[in-house]
């Protein structure tokens, strides 16, 4: 069975940084397309940023510049460096995965068609 488990959320101040991490187990990565998404109170969850089967990454314009997505194939899991964080930032990060092939920042809108998704895990960024 495919599981997704997100780490490494917390509180920081504006302008910190935070390293989120998503181990995955039951499948590898491989070509398959995986993406971060985020969702705050009272909002729909949102892509944040995406690595295609072409291992092409995406990122949303709100956070490009900022954050970086990587995958290690060797440790199957994916990563998402976020710098320079804003209070407007605090929600809850999903990682998300799906067994299909995909090119292009298809994989950053394609939300209803992950089919694995982790439990979450909470950043809060205070001003």
């Amino acid at each position: 069975q495919v599981q997704l488990v997100e780490s490494g959320g917390g509180s920081v101040q504006a302008g910190g940084s935070l390293r989120l991490s998503c181990a995955v187990s039951g499948y590898t990565l491989s070509n398959y397309p995986m993406a971060w998404f985020r969702q705050a109170p009272g909002k729909e969850r949102e892509g944040v940023a995406c690595i295609d089967s072409g291992v092409s990454t995406f990122y949303a314009d709100a956070v490009k510049g900022r954050f970086t997505i990587s995958k290690d194939n060797a440790k199957n899991t994916l990563y998402l460096q976020m710098n320079s964080l804003k209070p407007e930032e605090t929600a809850m990060y999903y990682c998300a995965a799906a067994r299909a092939t995909w090119y292009g920042d298809f994989c950053l809108e394609a939300r209803q068609y992950y089919n694995v998704w982790g439990q979450g895990t909470q950043v809060t960024v205070s001003s």
